[in-house]
């Protein structure tokens, strides 16, 4: 499967997150919000280049600079 940036991604999607491209602290961050390699995660809204995505029962925004930065596969 491609994988997108999730800035690219439309609302209702469903996709795993296969790729971060950042350093550390970036990757701390995202593991602090509940965000990891291979969680599946759904685009609830977007707002100019910026997400909000839902994991569970919980909901997480990520502005532009930050979701283009990772990537995932698009889930059916």
């Amino acid at each position: 499967m491609e994988a997108h940036p999730l800035n690219e991604l439309a609302v209702g999607q469903r996709m795993r997150l296969v790729r971060v491209l950042g350093g550390q602290r970036l990757k701390r961050r995202l593991l602090a919000l509940g965000l990891n390699i291979g969680g599946e995660l759904e685009v609830v809204q977007r707002r100019g280049g910026g997400v909000v995505l839902a994991r569970g029962g919980n909901r997480v925004a990520l502005g532009a600079g930050v979701a283009q930065k990772l990537f995932g596969e698009v889930l059916d």
